[in-house]
């Protein structure tokens, strides 16, 4: 006769374990629901995200997936949910709950390494917040499988029915609550994105870096200050979050065509070619830096091919197809290439520092100055193009006294 149980025998340590199993497991999701619309839908000019860890170490690639949600639900409310159950499960102890969360420990499980994998395999990066989760997932499933009801897989087999359309309903009723917060936030991005181009004008003027990169990505005119909008653009080629604003301004360059002009500054994160932040999280990102920059003629195509293959381009033998490709290998050990990015990467070292915990203003991917106010990290694309229709529009009326009734243009039918 089988008498292990998880949950029935007392106050046991496998018991004390699931418990904090499960406080971890909803710890872990109430900071992935959090990361998620801090990074969507970020309060503030002054919380947007930006590549501060590493390439691969990165939670802003998950909250920007399309696996982030279901149906407007952020994934990290069932994880909440299973966490809860088996909090729930150590607390109240029952022949029901314990085997009910038994079964739904294995399909947590097989989600984790399901998700796990889409991670690392189709994003290339892992989120830590989300690795926390999968870790408290993998234990608790491990103590259910070690010392639950029931013998073998048969002891995953086995949930109480009831049990289990009781909590669908429950679960359901929360998800549609987080729906309907959801449709709320995308909803108020109207009166954020007002918010945002207040913000964004009270930014402290900066100056233009003494040299503005020659490479740009999109030219409404010869002379970069003659734009409307002029933007330029710190970034990495094997930034994450880089990927993100470069997807957000090819949408834009085609809104605004003719009236923005943007300079790519490059600005890897990597000692190799960087000394104006200590960060070393990208090899090859100097590389990249040095082939796109060669050749002036061949730089936006070079460009627009490594964010296209943004998972490839971390293979160095990728990248040597990429050099032979366009033929600029010279870039490699070309001395006037490297001194060329050199001289634009320490343009980040210029501006003060906005953190005591970095020495110049310049210190992280993606950092935009536009029309000389900087902004550090993204923003959803919403408040970017609030902010361009906002420089539009002073540039063609002139003067600022706009900007007291300034409310964003209805779109056209």
């Amino acid at each position: 006769m089988n008498d292990k149980s998880l949950t029935l025998k007392g106050v046991t340590w496998p018991r004390v374990l699931s418990f904090f199993s499960g406080l971890g497991m909803m710890a872990a999701s109430v900071l992935t629901i959090r990361h998620f619309f801090l990074a969507n839908y970020p309060a503030t000019i002054f919380q947007g995200s930006f590549c501060d860890i590493s390439a691969f170490f990165n939670c802003d690639s998950s909250a920007f997936s399309a696996i982030s949600q279901v149906l407007g639900v952020p994934l990290g409310y069932f994880g909440l949910v299973l966490g809860l159950l088996v909090t729930l499960g150590a607390i109240f102890p029952s022949p029901a709950m314990e085997r009910t969360n038994a079964s739904l420990s294995l399909l947590n499980v097989l989600g984790v390494i399901g998700l796990a994998a889409y991670s690392v395999f189709v994003l290339h990066s892992l989120c830590l917040l989300c690795s926390g989760y999968y870790l408290f997932s993998i234990l608790s499933f491990l103590l259910f499988a070690l010392s639950g009801l029931g013998r073998g897989l048969g002891r995953f087999l086995r949930p109480s029915l009831k049990l289990l359309a009781v909590l669908a309903v429950l679960t359901l009723a929360g998800a549609y609550g987080f729906q309907q917060y959801h449709q709320v936030k995308k909803e108020a991005q109207s009166g954020s994105a007002l918010q945002v181009v207040k913000q964004y004008y009270e930014l402290p003027l900066v100056q233009s870096p003494s040299l503005i990169s020659p490479f740009w990505t999109a030219k409404a005119t010869d002379r970069f200050e003659d734009a409307p909008i002029q933007v330029i653009e710190y970034a990495d080629f094997l930034c994450p979050d880089c990927v993100f604003l470069n997807q957000q301004l090819d949408q834009l360059k085609k809104e605004f065509t003719g009236k923005v002009n943007i300079a790519f500054q490059f600005f890897p994160l990597e000692a190799k070619c960087n000394t104006v932040v200590d960060k070393d999280f990208h090899q090859g990102a100097c590389d990249l830096s040095f082939l796109a920059a060669h050749d002036p003629s061949k730089f936006l195509a070079i460009h627009d091919e490594i964010f296209a293959n943004f998972n490839a381009a971390r293979d160095p033998a990728w990248r040597l197809d990429l050099a032979r490709k366009y033929g600029v290998e010279e870039g490699l050990a070309d001395p006037q290439t490297q001194d060329l990015v050199r001289r634009i990467i320490n343009t980040g070292a210029e501006f003060e520092k906005t953190s005591d915990r970095y020495a110049h203003g310049i210190r992280s991917t993606p950092t935009m100055i536009i029309n000389n106010r900087l902004i550090i990290g993204t923003l959803p694309t919403r408040y970017l193009k609030a902010i361009f229709q906002a420089l539009v529009d002073e540039r063609e009326a002139g003067s600022r006294k706009f900007l007291e009734n300034w409310v964003p243009r209805p779109k056209s039918r």
